[in-house]
């Protein structure tokens, strides 16, 4: 299975040839504090400021669809057969922010992103939408590679969307997880996550020029609603089953989940040592586009292809202040001065609420 084309957007840039070279660089100053989520509460958060398309249906002008619409702008959807041509959009919000204000059900409806997709470009296959929390992203790919291997699809669009919205604001914050300060994943100064906001966007097919989807890999461990189990037991199995038969030193790079909060680095951490020790080097990039929630796996999964196309040698640094939280085993995060004789393989790993885990492994 490749991916054959890929893009996307986040408070980095407007594509991912704005995003790549500051995620390389470790920006993590594309952020603004703000009060206008919860009122009289100053929140970090990562927004996309540019000029978004406007969708003339009301049922569809959502920041969700046109977040996928400045996404897909380069995608030349029309080139591909409209009857073997799936679409697939994982995301968590949708609309509900719209939804407050319009009263229009649509706005509520988590297959709006991926309906409106399918019309807007007058699509005759499947369609659907994929909401686990934030392994949303990965398990998108999951859907698409079924579509493939049963010949219900020729090639897939692969989204995956969310905004910046009341409704995750005030839940983080009711977990006491949410940071006003920079994240810090691995830190045993965090003190929770940013959120933030965006889409990415990728064209899957079995063969083709591209990147190689070597594995994914999929587990729940049903241990508690919003929190990961400790060990990690699942999460390991999710990161196994996606590396198959693949040795832990083929793997180049690890993009981790890494959101900044105490519960996910530790089962993290400890489950990445079980496979990796501190051979293989990994960041989060969370703390430079903040946690995209729905999209948050599809951007950084966005981010690896880049890595595996144009990185040479050069990986994307884990941004904290290096006070390592010696309660999670050490593992090897990278920082600007790393450098490697060549990237040919990326595991990339998320994590979702209700213990939802996933992992996607990718080849040059």
């Amino acid at each position: 299975m490749k991916i054959t084309k890929y893009n996307a957007i986040c408070n980095l840039g407007n594509n991912i040839e704005e995003i790549f070279p500051k995620a390389l660089d470790g920006v993590n100053n594309c952020f603004e504090n703000t009060s206008a989520y919860i009122l009289g509460k100053s929140v970090r958060a990562g927004a996309v400021n540019c000029h978004l398309p406007k969708i003339q249906n009301p049922d569809y002008d959502i920041r969700c669809n046109r977040l996928l619409l400045a996404c897909l702008d380069s995608f030349e959807i029309e080139k591909y057969d409209k009857t073997r041509l799936a679409v697939v959009c994982a995301t968590t919000n949708t609309g509900v922010e719209e939804f407050e204000l319009s009263d229009n059900k649509k706005h509520a409806e988590i297959s709006n992103p991926a309906e409106f997709v399918h019309k807007y470009y007058g699509l005759k296959n499947y369609y659907t939408a994929v909401s686990t929390a934030c392994s949303s992203g990965i398990k998108a790919f999951l859907i698409a590679k079924d579509l493939l291997d049963t010949n219900y699809a020729d090639y897939v669009l692969v989204l995956g969307t969310d905004r910046l919205a009341k409704v995750p604001f005030f839940g983080f914050d009711s977990l006491e997880v949410l940071s006003a300060e920079p994240t810090l994943p691995f830190s045993k100064n965090r003190k929770g996550i940013n959120l933030g906001e965006g889409a990415a966007c990728f064209m899957v097919e079995r063969e083709g020029s591209g990147i190689t989807i070597a594995g994914l890999g999929e587990t729940t461990d049903s241990y508690h609603v919003t929190t990961p189990d400790p060990e990690g037991i699942e999460a390991e199995k999710a990161i196994r089953i996606a590396l198959g038969n693949s040795l832990p030193e083929e793997v180049d790079y690890i993009n981790l989940h890494g959101t900044g909060t105490r519960a996910n680095d530790l089962m993290e951490g400890r489950a990445v040592y079980r496979i990796f020790k501190d051979k293989v080097p990994a960041s989060s990039t969370k703390p430079l586009t903040g946690h995209c929630l729905g999209a948050a796996a599809s951007i950084e999964t966005a981010l690896c292809c880049r890595l595996l196309d144009e990185g040479q040698g050069r990986i994307f640094p884990h941004i904290y202040d290096g006070c390592y939280d010696e309660e999670i085993p050490k593992i090897n995060l990278a920082d600007k001065n790393m450098r490697l004789k060549s990237i040919k393989s990326c595991l990339c790993t998320s994590f979702g609420f209700g213990g939802t885990n996933c992992a996607i492994y990718l080849k040059k």
